[in-house]
């Protein structure tokens, strides 16, 4: 049965709503990014830029790194917007647009965010690379798809008994990377991590500004969880979304992290710009590597 109009809605152009993108625009491999100026950052390394659209938040260009096909599309922050880009980008690979019906042989895509992030460990320095191998999700998005063949429930047990988690806060939910990307990605320049996904970038994430936070010392006892010797690393607000919906779609993803802040000691990096921009020089040419 084809999928109705208002659950899958397309521009008159036949392009996907929010994204404005058809199949032929993108590539099986694909890069995000939070900032939709930060898709320039990318893609100035490219050979050449084959394509490009901007609507709302979701900047897009495809073009070749070293002979690569490669896309780049900005997300906006949180995991509202992974929700929007990762079933459109779906839909553009497993969907006949057309028929508005699932296509019988799928595409699997690699996914891998590069975004900044900050540490809640002393010992993860300013201006290094976390990989997250794990993600918890302090969102609900997992909650609204059949999902729990792809959570980690042990260990979000694990993290609510020894946070003593608040009840009305959302349920915590722990996914996990592709196994291959991160293998693919990491090197002696990378640490491996627990991501902890907020809903927002200040009380969410223990600031306080003008407004007081239900539990001041949450960022304290997240630092101090530990499941069999894991050890949550850093904050950051797409991660756990990217894992959760690419684990329930049958794609690859991988979240790169760069280090500008550490919340344990106070420090912000003199130079964010120049350690986003060694991540993604890094991370396109882990891409590039033969296996």
């Amino acid at each position: 049965m084809p999928i109705k109009e208002s659950e899958l809605i397309l521009n008159p152009d036949g392009s996907v709503y929010h994204l404005n993108l058809r199949p032929e625009d993108i590539a099986n491999t694909i890069i995000t990014v939070g900032d939709p100026d930060r898709v320039d950052t990318v893609t100035k390394h490219f050979d050449t830029v084959e394509f490009s659209t901007h609507k709302r938040e979701f900047h897009t260009q495809t073009g070749t790194y070293k002979g690569k096909k490669i896309t780049v599309i900005s997300t906006g922050i949180g995991t509202d917007n992974i929700d929007i880009v990762f079933n459109e980008l779906d839909a553009l690979v497993n969907i006949d647009l057309e028929k508005r019906e699932i296509k019988s042989e799928l595409t699997s895509l690699d996914i891998i965010r590069i975004g900044t992030s900050g540490s809640i460990q002393k010992e993860i320095p300013l201006n290094s690379f976390v990989i997250s191998e794990y993600a918890a999700g302090f969102d609900s998005l997992l909650h609204f798809y059949d999902s729990e063949h792809v959570q980690y429930f042990e260990i979000s047990e694990a993290l609510k008994k020894q946070t003593n988690w608040f009840n009305k806060k959302s349920d915590p939910y722990v996914v996990k990377c592709s196994e291959r990307l991160l293998k693919k990605l990491s090197s002696n320049k990378t640490i491996n991590g627990f991501t902890a996904t907020n809903v927002g970038f200040y009380g969410p994430q223990g600031r306080i500004l003008r407004l007081a936070i239900q539990d001041k010392n949450l960022n304290d006892k997240l630092a101090n969880f530990n499941f069999k010797d894991k050890n949550i690393t850093n904050l950051e607000m797409e991660t756990a979304g990217i894992y959760g919906i690419s684990n329930l779609l049958g794609h690859h993803s991988l979240s790169m992290n760069a280090i500008i802040a550490n919340r344990a000691t106070g420090e912000f990096s003199e130079d964010p710009k120049t350690i986003v921009e060694n991540l993604i020089t890094y991370t396109l040419n882990k891409i590039i590597d033969k296996d």
